[in-house]
């Protein structure tokens, strides 16, 4: 038989409040470095200089001689931070 849950004497109301009891605990307050990983910061071109203390062209350079990996979404380019500070440890 396959897996199957039944649920007998429960309101919509209070199975609503334990899936969101659940997502709360598993996802918003989960302490687990290796989570850190799925919640990656992206950070756009002007944070990114910011952070590094670059101006923008010196930040296009670096992106074109693929020193800092970029990434893009539609006419966008975001930069992931642990990959900046990587990049200020190779330097």
């Amino acid at each position: 038989m396959e897996k199957s849950i039944l649920l007998h004497c429960i309101s919509t109301e209070e199975l609503k409040e334990m899936i969101r009891e659940v997502i709360r605990t598993e996802v918003f307050e989960s302490k687990n470095p290796a989570d850190k990983e799925y919640s990656e910061i992206l950070l756009t071109r002007y944070e990114t200089a910011a952070l590094l203390r670059i101006s923008l062209t010196s930040l296009w350079k670096w992106t074109k001689d693929e020193k800092l990996p970029s990434y893009g979404m539609g006419n966008r380019r975001y930069y992931k931070k642990s990959e900046v500070l990587h990049c200020l440890r190779a330097f």
